[in-house]
Order: C-alpha cells, then sequence, then structure tokens
C-alpha cells in the first residue's frame, strides 16, 4: 500500500473524482455562509462563528469543548501532544492514519515513540494493547495514549466495531492510559450503524472528525474533549501554527456541513456498494465485499497493473488512486453521482 500514483491528466469537464472525499466541493449554501460570516479573531478568543461550530460538535460528540483545526492531520498532532510528553510511547494499529499517513509527525514534532500492532479490520485486541502497556521506567518508555480510528481507511472504510472499541478503553482507563478516536469519517460510521456521534465517541477520551470529507466542507476539522484538555490543546495548536484568526469564514462553510449533510451520507454508501457488486462480477477483478461498509472500496486487479488503470480511467473523465501496484482505492461522495460510477465501471469492464 505504499505505492500511490494519482492521474496526471484528464478531460475537465464533468470529471469523476473518485481518488477521495476529501475533493467535494464547497455548495451553494455553504459559500454564502462563508460570505456572510462574522467574523472575530480566534486566536484572541472571539470569533463568533468559530465559537458557534466548536460549541455544535463538543455537543454532538458529547464531548465539554472542541477545538477547529484546519486539518485531521493537526487534530491527532495536537491530540497527542496534548495526552503525552515527550520519550512517552503511543499504540497505534498497524495501519492506521496516524502511523502511517501523517508525516511521521508523532515523532518528529510530538517526540513520542509510536508502536504498531496488528488487527482484526482495525480492531485490536485487548489482551495484545494491554501486554504492551507499561507505566514506565527507565528502561521502558511510559505508555502515555493509545489511538483507535472510526471508520477504517485503510481497511477499506470498516466500521470498527463500537463494543469493540468500549472494551479496548475499558482495559485502557483500568491502566490510566487514556485513549483517543481518529475519528475522520465518524458521521459515515454514523449513517451506517444509525448511532450519533456521541454514543460513538463517548468511552474515548478525545476525539478528531474531519468536516471537509464526506460531509463536504472546503477546510477543517474538529478536536474534542474535556474542558481541561482542550484549553492544553490550544496552547499545542498555537505552537504549531494552527491558530487561523478570522477563521470564522471556513467555520461558516462547515456549520452548514455539520448542519445539512450527514443525512446525505447514506446515498454514498448505496453508490460505493453497487460499485463493488458490479466489479466483483467481473472475472479480471475482485473485491472483498465484506468490507464494503461505507463510502470506501479496494479493488484488487488479477491482471491489470493499477497504474494502466488509473490512466485508462483519466482518459475517460474518472480519477482513481493506486495503493498498490494491483490495487485501486475508490471512494464515493456528493460530488460524484450515478453517471460517473456507470463511466467508472465502463473503464473496468473494457479492461476485464
Amino acid at each position: 500500500m505504499s505505492h500511490e500514483k494519482q492521474a496526471g491528466s484528464a478531460p475537465s469537464e464533468d470529471l469523476g473524482d473518485f481518488r477521495s472525499d476529501t475533493v467535494t466541493r464547497p455548495t451553494f449554501d455553504m459559500r454564502m455562509a462563508m460570505s456572510q460570516a462574522k467574523v472575530g479573531d480566534d486566536v484572541l478568543g472571539h470569533d463568533p462563528t468559530t465559537q458557534a461550530l466548536e460549541n455544535m460538535a463538543a455537543e454532538l460528540l458529547g464531548k465539554e469543548a472542541a477545538l477547529f483545526m484546519p486539518s485531521g492531520t493537526m487534530c491527532n498532532l495536537v491530540a497527542i501532544q496534548t495526552h503525552t510528553r515527550p520519550g512517552d510511547e503511543v499504540i497505534l494499529e498497524e495501519w492506521a492514519h496516524t502511523a502511517r499517513f501523517e508525516g511521521g509527525g508523532a515523532g518528529s514534532l510530538a517526540h513520542v515513540q509510536v508502536r504498531t500492532v496488528g488487527s482484526n479490520r482495525g480492531l485490536m485486541d485487548v489482551d495484545t494493547v494491554t501486554g504492551w502497556i507499561t507505566s514506565g521506567s527507565e528502561h521502558t518508555p511510559k505508555t502515555a495514549l493509545v489511538c483507535v480510528e472510526q471508520t477504517h481507511n485503510f481497511h477499506g472504510g470498516v466500521i470498527v466495531p463500537p463494543a469493540g472499541i468500549a472494551a479496548l478503553c475499558d482495559a485502557c482507563h483500568e491502566r490510566d492510559v487514556p485513549v483517543h478516536m481518529d475519528g475522520a469519517r465518524l458521521w459515515n460510521a454514523c449513517s451506517a450503524l444509525g448511532a450519533t456521534p456521541a454514543e460513538l465517541a463517548a468511552t474515548c477520551d478525545s476525539v478528531s472528525v474531519c468536516l471537509s470529507k464526506g460531509l463536504g466542507a472546503p477546510v477543517g476539522s474538529i478536536l474534542a474533549g474535556t474542558q481541561a484538555f482542550i484549553e492544553a490543546a490550544r496552547w499545542n495548536r498555537k505552537r504549531l501554527g494552527g491558530g487561523m484568526r478570522q477563521s470564522g469564514i471556513l467555520a461558516a462553510g462547515a456549520l452548514v456541513a455539520l448542519r445539512d449533510h450527514p443525512e446525505r451520507l447514506e446515498a454514498d454508501h448505496a453508490r460505493c456498494a453497487h460499485i463493488a457488486t458490479e466489479l466483483d462480477a467481473l472475472d479480471g477483478f475482485s473485491v472483498d465485499r465484506t468490507a464494503v461498509q461505507t463510502n470506501i472500496l479496494f479493488v484488487r486487479s488479477h491482471s491489470v497493473e493499477a497504474d494502466r488503470i488509473v490512466e485508462a480511467a483519466a482518459e475517460q473523465g474518472i480519477l482513481l488512486y493506486a495503493t498498490g501496484p494491483m490495487q485501486i482505492r475508490i471512494v464515493t461522495h456528493y460530488d460524484v453521482h450515478d453517471r460517473h460510477a456507470e463511466r467508472l465501471l465502463d473503464v473496468f469492464r473494457r479492461l476485464n
């Protein structure tokens, strides 16, 4: 999965961009809200639109307070910095976004040691995790944090069982170790399970959520936790350059996303399931359909190289993302429609 390639060029008209749900463009309502946003200086603590977003997010997530940041990567890094001290250890799943796809920030900026463990589709075994937890000594680092991910990106957008996360949190808390949830696509899990964000984040000490993926905001993520945790996180955000001054312009678009878009994620999931079914029916490709639970799927090619698929798709105005020599990741979102899905399927049918 370390091999990654994007299409270099494609027709500009009516693109179907399946590379990620980060490519969503702001809606008309978002643009209007952004143009009319009341703003102040958020670093000085008085941007009213940013405060409204943070208050709404904290309530939805069932936490005391929340903090708006430019990206999910920054939220996860700030969470690690706030929960830990340099030299501590953080335990993560081996394909966790924080461990593999955030530029090594945990080590280079938070100065912690990262220990990764295997999992069953994103759910780490409680005994394995607790077996690695240590209170620290002159010989060993202190285990200061365990991180979970919901949904899990590189296990195919699967929903990590909430009961499993709760059990892991209980075991960690018994050992005085907090748990942070990377909930970049938490709302996708909520949609699929019929659960609330607060229910899925309840057992975790902190949670980060992206507003710029399936929810469609142009920029921004939220970190939530206790009031004391968020006050400390604000300090770390400042250190990383994440204070955005008149951030209400961005927060206004995120408010629309948070208010209006969770209910439409179900359509993304249905379209992803349809694509998975059609691709798995082709002899030259396979999809683990049991893993297709939200808006992400991985398709394996049995003969055609992934780079060739990416290039052939780009010629038809379909943008794809290779995650291995013979593997493509496909992500659905509100900017791709049935016509784009059919063009995508036609590409694979021609190559079959």
